[in-house]
Order: C-alpha cells, then structure tokens, then sequence
C-alpha cells in the first residue's frame, strides 16, 4: 500500500478496529512485511517481484518455521517452505489449522499451505523439469514446487541422462513443447547443454551435488555449465529454489503475451 494514500491507511486501521483484519496483516498491507519472533515476513515480494516469498527451513527450529508460515498464511493466503526436515515438517503440520490445504513433498523437503481464500496463479504456460537421474529429484523436485505455485504447468521429465544419450533423444519432442526448461544435472553437469543444443527453449541448468572425487559435491557440474558452449543459463548448486522462480518468471512473461 501506498503510505501516502489516507484513505487506504484509514480503511487499514478501521478494519483492525471493528476487529477484521489482525495486526500482522495490516503490518503487511502498510509496510510490506509482517514482524514476527522467527523474523520479518516479506509478505509483498509476490507483488513487487513477481516471485513469492519462501521460508528456508534451514537453521531455523521447527517452531520459528511454524511461526513464519501461519504469518505467511495470515498476511499472503499462502507458505511456501524448502529445505524442510522431516520432523520440523510434522511440527509445522500438527501447527496449521485444518481449514489449511497442506501439500508436502518429504523427498523435495518442501511444504506448501494454502488458505481457503487463497486463489492460485493459473497461466497459459509450462515449464519442464528434467532430471539426469533418480538423484536429482530432491533438488529439481523444489523448482518444480516454486515453478508450479508461480502459475505455471509443471511437466516433469525424469531419468534422461547422458551416460545413455537415447534416453535424452527420445525426449526431443516433447521437451519442445514447453515454454522454459529447469535441466538438473549431478556429475559432469552435461544434461542442460546437450539439451539447450536440441530445442529453442530457454534452459536454465540446474548443477546438483551428486558425484565424488575430484570436482564432486556440485563443483564439475556448475563448472560444466557455465562453460557451455550452447546457450543457456545456470544457478549456483543445488538452487532449487531460484531455478524454478526464472522458470517462473518466463512462464509469466509468456503466459502474459499470450493472453494479450
């Protein structure tokens, strides 16, 4: 809201009196963010960034992410949680009231709750999450999260690594047909540029820490990819997370001129 605007503040402060709208939302809807014990929740990012706000499960205790999602739930109509552990995940589940639509993914370490009010964003786009192999789901599985809760239709293609370049191969057509691409890729990180020289979808390379030895835990992937030599463009190991919001962000882009 604009600060400037008297009538929008006074609308604001009329709501918290007669008792309809808490505090922490109408801290949200004037400053932006709503305070909390656990921190302050960015809860006009969607809106200013077009990306939505995500709580990281890491380094925080069960009961601060518990407390920051039903801020989330309060002020955005939605909590998005990554890096989730299992036993936080129950915590913050048993937490939320029933009325609450709660989606978890344990292998992606994700949670997402809608309100009942809460509208998702549908657009007319989609964005294909590939993965070289079963290790990589975890990391492509939380693009696929963020992708999805941007609007975006999600077609997850699995298992299409190069060490049988066939499997990759039989995907061409249907790879095509999407609107971005979140190629993740352990080892040599080789799936996102072979993939890039095959379609004229923007593709945006994913380097996961699988692999060992020398240039393991993400380091020869994400050297990999930004060594390219076919276009495309690459997020720092194991970014789940910002992969799938610029796969989002395409998918608006495109979804908007469709529409126009």
């Amino acid at each position: 809201m604009d600060e400037t605007d008297p009538e929008g503040l006074r609308a604001t402060l009329e709501a918290v009196a007669a008792g309809e709208l808490s505090t922490a939302a109408a801290e949200a809807r004037l400053a932006g963010y709503a305070t909390t014990d656990a921190g302050r929740f960015d809860a006009a990012r969607e809106t200013r960034r077009g990306v939505p706000e995500a709580i990281l499960g890491d380094g925080k205790t069960a009961d601060e992410v518990a407390s920051l999602a039903a801020t989330a739930l309060e002020t955005a109509g939605r909590a998005i949680v990554t890096r989730l552990a299992d036993d936080a995940a129950t915590v913050v589940e048993t937490e939320l009231d029933d009325e609450h639509a709660v989606t978890r993914d344990a292998r992606a370490r994700t949670l997402v709750a809608h309100a009942p009010s809460f509208e998702p964003p549908d657009l007319d786009a989609t964005v294909g999450v590939v993965t070289g192999g079963t290790s990589d789901a975890p990391v492509a599985g939380e693009a696929a999260v963020v992708a999805r809760e941007m609007g975006a239709t999600v077609d997850w293609i699995e298992d299409v690594g190069v060490a049988h370049i066939g499997r990759s191969l039989d995907q061409v057509e249907r790879l095509r047909e999407t609107d971005a691409l979140v190629v993740a890729a352990g080892r040599e990180g080789a799936l996102p540029t072979v993939l890039a020289g095959l379609v004229n979808t923007p593709v945006i390379g994913l380097p996961v820490s699988t692999g060992y030895g020398f240039g393991g835990e993400g380091e020869a992937a994400l050297a990999g990819m930004l060594q390219s030599c076919t276009v495309l463009s690459v997020v720092n190991v194991d970014a789940g997370f910002v992969a799938g919001a610029q796969a989002g962000l395409i998918a608006r882009a495109v979804g908007t001129a469709r529409e126009a």
